[in-house]
């Protein structure tokens, strides 16, 4: 039995009526930079998961570097970066011109460890990018207390996170601002790029409203150095029609992930954890295991799509050399890029499936 690791496909089959006769009124509309689509989606976004005041972007970056502008990070500052997560974590922080700080992270979560965050703080430390990874709440009351303990700047990157709360609060309320991505394969996917800025305070929101359309207070009046980083009508519309369906897609998501919890029961298979104090959405159902690339190839023999999210760490990228990290200084990252292993979930998966993929691996 084939079992993708992801088809984007099925979603939109499902959905493409509906999503082309939007994509139809806003082309009709030439509602295409802004406009009526992105506000609809910012105010139904953030009605529907709890948030004051939304902010449609281009992509998932380009509300990192608005953070980082924001923030005032520049030459000579560092900031603190989990060494585990997609590259566009540190992006901002080095568009600044500031320098990434790369933090280890916990085992079981794959969050930023807060001891390693205290550990790291020093006189240039400015600030911290906290990111939910993939669909799991970081530890914030640690981790908060370390930040405001020492007056840094909170960013909360939640690419991965839509709809994950924290003790029963939304993630990205808790810095001084939160940033989504709706890249395709996120659980609310754009048909293109997408993202957003969030904050509860509404300086922070004013400002990126200014540096998301070319810091322009009002028409040809520019306050500030600001960049063209504004949602597309077109995207406003899709993730309008997708973002009532999320509630489902992440109920399944959950049960799919329960499923693997319950059913994998082979020897040295390292499970991910879920604290206590907050719910996965499951953007990625990560599990660990000693011979990883094996155990692959066994999968792919079986029909079973896997991928390696991530299998090099951010201060060992090459982008980064030049700060100097060396093998062995993230072991807990580094232990994790060298045994991890990404399953399928997706929430189209069929129960079938599922027991296809849990059997394949219990075989290994």
């Amino acid at each position: 039995m084939k079992v993708p690791f992801l088809d984007l496909s099925l979603q939109h089959r499902a959905l493409r009526e509906e999503v082309l006769a939007a994509l139809a009124a806003t082309y009709d509309a030439t509602r295409f930079c802004l406009g009526k689509d992105v506000e609809d989606f910012e105010h139904a976004f953030a009605a529907a998961l709890g948030y004051p005041r939304v902010l449609g972007m281009n992509s998932g970056t380009s509300p990192l570097h608005v953070a980082a502008m924001i923030a005032g990070f520049g030459p000579g500052d560092e900031v603190i970066v989990p060494a585990f997560s997609f590259i566009s974590s540190a992006w901002g922080v080095s568009y600044v011109g500031a320098t990434p700080r790369f933090a280890d992270i916990e085992e079981g979560t794959f969050n930023l460890d807060p001891a390693q965050v205290a550990a790291l703080i020093g006189p240039r430390t400015k600030g911290v990018v906290i990111v939910h990874l993939f669909g799991q709440p970081a530890p914030m009351d640690e981790l908060m207390a370390v930040a405001r303990r020492h007056g840094l700047f909170v960013v909360e990157d939640c690419a991965q996170a839509v709809g994950a709360r924290y003790r029963d609060t939304p993630v990205g309320l808790f810095g001084d601002c939160g940033t989504f991505s709706f890249y395709p394969t996120k659980n609310l996917g754009a048909c293109g790029e997408g993202g957003a800025f969030t904050s509860r305070r509404e300086d922070v929101v004013e400002q990126a409203r200014l540096l998301r359309v070319h810091g322009m207070g009002r028409r040809y009046y520019h306050d500030r150095l600001g960049f063209n980083f504004r949602m597309d009508g077109f995207q406003g519309a899709a993730l309008n029609v997708k973002l009532a369906h999320l509630p489902a897609w992440t109920a399944r998501r959950r049960a799919i992930a329960q499923g693997y919890l319950d059913g994998i029961k082979l020897a040295d298979v390292r499970l991910p954890e879920q604290p206590a104090y907050g719910q996965s959405v499951w953007h990625q159902f990560t599990i660990r295991h000693p011979r990883r690339d094996a155990l692959r190839e066994h999968l792919a023999q079986q029909e079973v799509g896997t991928d390696l999210i991530y299998p090099v760490p951010l201060h060992l990228q090459a982008a980064y050399a030049k700060l100097g990290y060396k093998r062995g200084s993230m072991p807990v990252a580094e232990r994790i890029c060298d045994t991890c292993l990404s399953l399928p979930i997706f929430p189209e998966l069929t129960d079938i499936q599922i027991e296809h993929v849990i059997r394949a691996i219990n075989s290994f």
